[in-house]
């Protein structure tokens, strides 16, 4: 029969390991996400990703390692632009 007091240290005991296993994976850094959205076709603006990974390596980021660059294109259509804002937006969720 488990006393009360063995109980309560066993209890305590689980509660300090899950809240120390939380406390690991809150302090784990996030890596920086940045969302690029354009209405125009990816294919003719190569160029504007290379600039911005250009800039963002100048400030130390580079992507795959320290930055994640998440592209959305809506290839011309402006519909388009609400539903893939909001799967950037919903990206920081995943």
């Amino acid at each position: 029969m488990i006393l009360r007091r063995e109980f309560i240290t066993l209890l305590g005991g689980a509660a300090a390991a899950a809240s120390w296993s939380f406390a690991a994976r809150a302090q784990q850094p996030q890596v920086p996400v940045v969302g690029l959205l354009r209405n125009t076709p990816s294919a003719s603006f190569e160029h504007i990703v290379a600039a911005l990974r250009r800039g963002l390596a100048e400030a130390g980021f580079v992507e795959g390692r320290n930055v994640v660059i998440e592209q959305r294109w809506a290839e011309g259509r402006d519909d388009r632009l609400p539903a893939l804002l909001a799967d950037l937006v919903d990206r920081k969720r995943r």
